[in-house]
């Protein structure tokens, strides 16, 4: 019953990544749902207590399950692990435990150090998640996956940036509206080199790809006023929404 707990978990806390789960072919589900599982229990293992030690051991206890896998030891019994242990291998592990790792900013409430910082967190929270999937999935360039993630981490940290300053947290290293324009604008670039290099992606692979389909309407969104981001205007109109979703799931993830 592992992976119908993963779908479920995935469905309760995860809504868009469960919708885009379920416009992936039926195998890759398989794949899909228990690294969203984790993904989800990991991103939400800060937020679940204030004490920060606590906080630190939650995310530890992942790491060490990340471990158990990658070294092919036996797995500690939970639902997430023994379906993330079918499917992951040693490399996997690997990548992921770089995003748990970064998630320990999560836990505190310091400012990113500088812009390399902050761009390490996107690529470790979204690019690790997402370049994990596609390769599991097939055959795909690592450098067009991550340059698409950046861009979907991008986004999706600009409609969690009312949450997160709520918390007491400082999400973006500069946040005038003219900085946030301009990483929306990085964003966009890299996205579009991404949709330009498509075919290294491989149809398989791409449905790793689908979760991010909301990221050009966001960004191009921020990129025409900024101002939406701390305004937390960016929730998507929802029949355009759908609209956008059935296009992407039916013609490609670079849409």
């Amino acid at each position: 019953m592992s992976f119908e707990a993963c779908a479920a978990l995935v469905e309760r806390a995860d809504p868009l990544r469960f919708r885009a789960s379920m416009a992936a072919p039926v195998p890759a589900r398989q794949i899909l749902f228990p690294l969203y599982a984790f993904n989800v229990e990991v991103a939400r293992a800060p937020w679940v207590t204030e004490e920060a030690m606590i906080a630190e051991m939650r995310l530890q206890w992942w790491r060490d399950a990340l471990e158990e896998i990658a070294e092919g030891k036996t797995v500690r019994k939970h639902e997430v692990v023994d379906a993330l242990a079918g499917v992951l291998d040693a490399e996997g592990a690997r990548c992921l435990d770089g995003l748990i790792a970064a998630r320990r900013w999560d836990v505190y409430k310091d400012a990113f150090e500088d812009q390399g910082h902050f761009d390490e967190y996107i690529d470790a929270t979204s690019g690790h998640l997402m370049w994990t999937a596609a390769r599991l999935l097939g055959p795909a360039e690592a450098g067009t996956v991550r340059d698409f993630a950046y861009a979907v981490g991008i986004a999706n940290m600009f409609q969690a940036i009312p949450a997160l300053e709520a918390q007491g947290r400082k999400p973006l290293v500069a946040g005038s509206t003219e900085a946030v324009k301009a990483l929306a604008q990085g964003a966009l670039a890299r996205l579009g080199r991404a949709k330009a290099a498509h075919k290294d992606v491989s149809e398989k692979s791409g449905a790793a790809l689908i979760a991010g389909y909301h990221a050009r309407p966001v960004l191009n969104a921020v990129v025409k006023s900024p101002r939406l981001v701390a305004q937390d205007a960016l929730s998507p109109n929802p029949a355009r929404d759908s609209l956008r979703f059935a296009n992407v799931s039916l013609r490609g993830w670079w849409r």
